[in-house]
């Protein structure tokens, strides 16, 4: 099983690369191979700019994705949707990519949690005909959810994360031996 994580924000440092590869930690004891693409460090030129299709990041991203059996995806919410960031990454996905894998989706707020984020990427998804799993986590106040060991304070907002990644492990798994 091979995983990979996706942030709609720069550096795994920030609250959605936080909440990724706390994601992927989680999914790695349970057996999986993770992967956390870094848009920092391989940036995605936005679709459409001149040279863009030729771009070896774009071309490594979506090589990458191919290969992988699920993803684990956080965006923070910015003016009611996901981040530019996050929907640029997404555009460089095609069916042949993410199609019939399971998602789980994420999302951070800096006011009180809502779905809208989690909504969107799940309509987008859905036209990539890939499977968000109907698990999903919304943690609001982000700036407070974390300690200082970069580490989800609620105990509560931890079972749920772990319920998400249990549920596209799951769903993975029995996405991958229908194709057998």
């Amino acid at each position: 099983m091979r995983i990979l994580g996706l942030s709609g924000e720069y550096r795994p440092t920030s609250k959605s690369g936080m909440m990724v590869n706390l994601a992927l930690d989680y999914a790695r004891s349970k057996g999986a191979e993770v992967i956390f693409w870094d848009c920092n460090e391989k940036p995605l030129p936005f679709v459409g700019e001149d040279g863009c299709w030729e771009n070896a990041n774009v071309k490594e991203f979506q090589s990458l994705a191919a290969e992988c059996d699920a993803f684990l995806v956080c965006s923070p919410e910015y003016h009611g949707t996901m981040s530019g960031v996050m929907k640029n990454t997404f555009d460089w996905l095609y069916d042949k990519h993410v199609g019939g894998k399971a998602f789980g989706l994420m999302s951070t707020l800096g006011g009180i949690q809502n779905a809208n984020t989690l909504n969107h990427m799940r309509i987008m998804l859905r036209w990539l005909h890939a499977w968000p799993v109907p698990e999903q986590l919304s943690v609001g106040h982000v700036k407070e959810a974390f300690d200082e060991n970069g580490q989800l304070s609620d105990p509560k907002t931890v079972e749920r994360m772990h319920s998400l990644v249990d549920a596209v492990l799951n769903t993975a798994v029995m996405m991958n031996s229908q194709d057998e």
